[in-house]
């Protein structure tokens, strides 16, 4: 689950993370109104006013503006930002519309650094990046100069050990700015590291970090992820979730309680089991990715879903505009090949099929889902394997392609 930089900086703030002061805003009004109020507040007559969406790259595709006209001005720039289609490296050429922003006082920085803090799942334990290169990317950083990105493992058990944050510090070469400052930034590295575990994070970044002319640290920006497996504890993330920053039928999986995640193929996927619709999105690129025959979405029934949940789950993937084929997979254990196939009819009767449909079915009452399927009076191709699924999966969707 993501969330806005704002209500980032408010998580940094409660962790004695040093923030500049800043406003949200979800007007043109408000926005004037937090501009006269920073302006007065700080003396400073600068302000920067940015897009808040869920995207990074927002300073690049016209998201983020510094205002030096006062609080007429930052009312002009709000006015332009709010409601743009804001078009960013990770939105995609669609964009994605702006309903927020966030005001903030300008600060006068002598650098800009990178720190981040991520779960390292090979090394089962939080890893902490900093580097020289703020305001960057880091994947790019990672790309092109990954020597200067520099990596500290927290032992889960210990925490973050005071050298630790002195190594990165020095690493960045942050002695130059005085010993406070290298100081400051190790209380900075603690109080991420402690935000991290506390808040159930799978990501804290500050990109840019800004050492300031008197040697202060502040976080000028703020990007955090949680963990969605821990949000049975944190009832308040309901309050920071912005939906309509969420993919609609991601948001309606979850209610349904299903797995799923939409992607860009054209092959729509239904399976019961993740590791078992991982493979089946791996075979169905391993055999049709050379003709553009990819998978729509990573979709789990899980092993307990209903005939209602098959339902919501078929009708979830018939929604997408993209998705010109699906293949049902299904191993049986816990799962009954007959629900299964009783979910897929009743969808695809309500829906109207429109799009070839492959199944494959193995398991607990297999016979009887066949028979479901074969009764039915639908178009549907049977499947022995994957291997065979996968096949009449791409012949189908290229067949079509070329109709």
């Amino acid at each position: 689950m993501k969330i806005h930089e704002y209500q980032a900086k408010a998580l940094f703030a409660k962790y004695g993370l040093p923030i500049p002061k800043g406003v949200p805003a979800f007007s043109v009004d408000e926005a004037e109104a937090a501009a006269k109020k920073l302006l007065a507040e700080t003396g400073s007559p600068v302000v920067v006013v940015k897009a808040q969406i869920h995207a990074g790259g927002r300073g690049k595709g016209g998201g983020v503006k510094v205002v030096k006209g006062g609080a007429a001005d930052a009312r002009q720039v709000a006015e332009k930002m709010l409601g743009m289609q804001l078009v960013t490296h990770q939105t995609g050429p669609e964009g994605q519309k702006v309903r927020r922003l966030y005001v903030e006082q300008g600060l006068e920085m002598v650098r800009e650094l990178y720190l981040g803090a991520v779960v390292d799942r090979d090394r089962r334990r939080v890893a902490i990046m900093a580097s020289t290169e703020g305001g960057v990317e880091i994947e790019k950083v990672a790309a092109e100069t990954p020597e200067k990105i520099l990596t500290i493992h927290v032992d889960p058990i210990v925490g973050l050990s005071p050298y630790q944050a002195r190594k990165l510090a020095f690493g960045l070469g942050l002695e130059a700015h005085g010993k406070e400052t290298v100081g400051h930034f190790g209380k900075v590295v603690a109080a991420l590291y402690k935000l991290m575990v506390q808040e159930d994070c799978s990501l804290c970044e500050i990109n840019p970090l800004v050492v300031l002319k008197t040697g202060e640290v502040v976080a000028l920006d703020g990007k955090i992820n949680f963990d969605d497996n821990a949000d049975f504890r944190h009832k308040e993330w309901n309050d920071q979730r912005d939906v309509d920053e969420e993919d609609p039928v991601e948001l309606e999986a979850k209610h349904a309680g299903l797995n799923y995640v939409s992607l860009d193929g054209n092959v729509g996927c239904l399976v019961n089991g993740a590791g078992l619709a991982m493979a089946t999105m791996d075979i169905i690129k391993h055999v049709g990715g050379g003709q553009g025959v990819t998978p729509a979405n990573f979709l789990d029934v899980g092993g307990g879903a209903t005939q209602d949940q098959v339902t919501k789950a078929f009708k979830m993937i018939l929604h997408s505009p993209k998705v010109k084929a699906i293949f049902v997979n299904i191993f049986g254990g816990i799962m009954k090949c007959d629900v299964i196939a009783s979910g897929v009819v009743a969808a695809a009767k309500e829906m109207g099929l429109q799009v070839p449909l492959v199944v494959r079915l193995e398991g607990t009452n297999v016979e009887l889902g066949r028979k479901i399927l074969a009764e039915s009076g639908l178009a549907i191709q049977a499947a022995t394997t994957m291997a065979d699924g996968a096949a009449k999966i791409v012949a189908a969707v290229t067949k079509g392609r070329a109709a």
